[in-house]
């Protein structure tokens, strides 16, 4: 255990200081990015020394993990869902988290704002958008996008705070780019702040693409399972 809290933090002094160079390269300021650790398979007791170093920002991606696990986290680290959420799912986490990033219908933005107005909460959403229109990932269409942004903002227990997405790891760059033009199409109109964009092999490339929260797992943790230690 103590060789894995030593690692955690060695990976995330070096993923600072990338996120710094990043910046640099394009007239950034560090403090406009928020690291996320990703804690999917991740032992409580290590994502809580991710959090002592300063991590104050946690994404999970499975409704049952979380459940299994939100008792033992640090309770002063705030915590996103960012995985494929189901409709059927979204009273198990309504009240813990403090923003969905995977909002990609207005059917499921409609059950968020439902149970939030239950629970008399303003949930903090991204639009997650399928920048390469791959198959395998869920996100809307960037065509689609607008419908469903209008549709979210009119919704009263919902606030709108940005998009999110996963590119392709082939010609991402390329990818960052147009996910870039389009948050900064719509962003004013909604008043957004967040872009969630760029994980472990690219979060650098993300930044200099205006990302301001990277979503960061096997980078911060390792490819190891903790959890089965």
């Amino acid at each position: 255990m103590t060789d894995a809290l030593s690692y955690v933090s060695d990976n995330l002094t070096a993923i600072r200081e990338s996120i710094a160079e990043a910046a640099d390269k394009c007239g950034r300021s560090t403090e406009e990015i928020r690291i996320m650790a990703v804690t999917k398979t991740v032992a409580p007791e290590i994502v809580n020394r991710a959090v002592e170093l300063g991590v104050t920002l946690l994404g999970e991606n499975r409704v049952q993990e979380f459940l299994s696990k939100q008792d033992a986290y640090d309770r002063s680290a705030e915590v996103h869902f960012i995985g494929h959420l189901q409709t059927n799912k979204v009273k198990y986490i309504i009240e813990p988290m403090s923003m969905i990033q995977s909002v990609d219908s207005v059917k499921l933005a409609a059950e968020i704002n439902r149970l939030a107005s239950a629970h008399n909460k303003i949930m903090d959403i991204l639009c997650e958008v399928n920048i390469g229109g791959e198959d395998s990932k869920s996100g809307i269409a960037p065509d689609g996008l607008a419908e469903l942004l209008e549709a979210a903002a009119s919704m009263e227990n919902l606030r709108v705070r940005g998009l999110m997405t996963i590119p392709p790891p082939a010609s991402g760059d390329i990818f960052l780019g147009r996910m870039e033009e389009l948050y900064h199409k719509v962003k004013d109109s909604y008043s957004m702040d967040v872009l969630s964009m760029g994980m472990t092999h690219d979060y650098a490339d993300a930044v200099r693409h205006g990302s301001t929260l990277v979503r960061i797992g096997t980078g911060l943790f390792g490819a190891r399972d903790y959890s089965k230690k």
